[in-house]
């Protein structure tokens, strides 16, 4: 039912990030665990921020022999006053956070709906807010948003997942243009399905909302409008990661970076 699992070269562009603090959401997993390694990798200290204590204390033990550091943050992002403070004194923030119920819009739970906003667009609104004074004081700043290929295209039964994601990329643009004068860039990277517990958890609710069987999701609902026919591994969003904090693309922002296999070509 998974596709073959393909790797990126470890990584692989130059990046040097010493002196620098990256703050990262959703760090205990996933791209968020992916981001965290590669960014400590490049010579960050990152402040990894997700609610999962243990995933985050393993992320720690596990990055030991990285040229940077990575200090767990147990952290709540329905908190908002809390995620605002956490990002002051940050020169990189990685907004990853994220979670997903897969419902028709008239069975959508209104609570759930409220949380998945919360956590994925007010809290990188806040989080951008606490990072920003720092940032516009030393004249550089990156602002990286994981959105996903549902920040430019819709699906059914994903209608929090999708506005929130729709609601980022004008955040993401919104901060871009406020930031270019002060050396701040931003900008959202767009995946489609990643090698993630989330996408996991959603082959079993797509099976049930379309009334299939649970191995024809990935390739019949999640791969169907992709030319390149497998997930994308969560390391692969973090060296796209690593290139929107590189020099080479400071010239890079209010874009959308799409990761997606040709989805949006059609």
């Amino acid at each position: 039912m998974t596709s073959p699992r393909v790797l990126p070269a470890p990584h692989a562009s130059s990046l040097d990030l010493r002196g620098r603090t990256a703050l990262v959401t959703g760090a205990a997993g996933g791209i968020g665990r992916a981001c965290a390694r590669r960014l400590a990798a490049a010579g960050a200290e990152v402040r990894a921020v997700d609610r999962d204590a243990a995933g985050l204390d393993a992320l720690a033990e596990g990055c030991g022999d990285l040229a940077g550091g990575v200090t767990p943050h147990v952290l709540d992002l329905t908190d908002l006053e809390a995620a605002e403070y956490a990002a002051a004194g940050t020169d990189i923030l990685v907004n990853n956070a994220g979670l997903q119920l897969v419902r028709p819009i008239e069975e959508f739970p209104p609570d759930v709906f409220h949380t998945v906003l919360t956590v994925m667009l007010e809290a990188p609104f806040r989080l951008i807010r606490g990072a920003l004074p720092h940032m516009y004081g030393q004249g550089w700043g990156r602002i990286v948003n994981i959105s996903s290929v549902h920040g430019l295209r819709a699906s059914a039964y994903k209608a929090a997942y999708v506005a929130a994601k729709h609601g980022l990329e004008g955040l993401s643009k919104t901060a871009a243009l406020e930031g270019a004068a002060h050396g701040v860039t931003s900008n959202c990277v767009n995946p489609s399905y990643v090698r993630t517990p989330l996408v996991e958890k959603q082959i079993t609710d797509q099976a049930r909302a379309h009334g299939i069987p649970e191995e024809q999701v990935l390739t019949d609902v999640l791969l169907r409008d992709s030319a390149v026919r497998r997930l994308i591994e969560p390391e692969e969003v973090a060296e796209a990661v690593a290139y929107l904090c590189g020099p080479q693309a400071s010239f890079v922002t209010g874009a959308s970076l799409a990761l997606d296999g040709g989805w949006t070509a059609h």
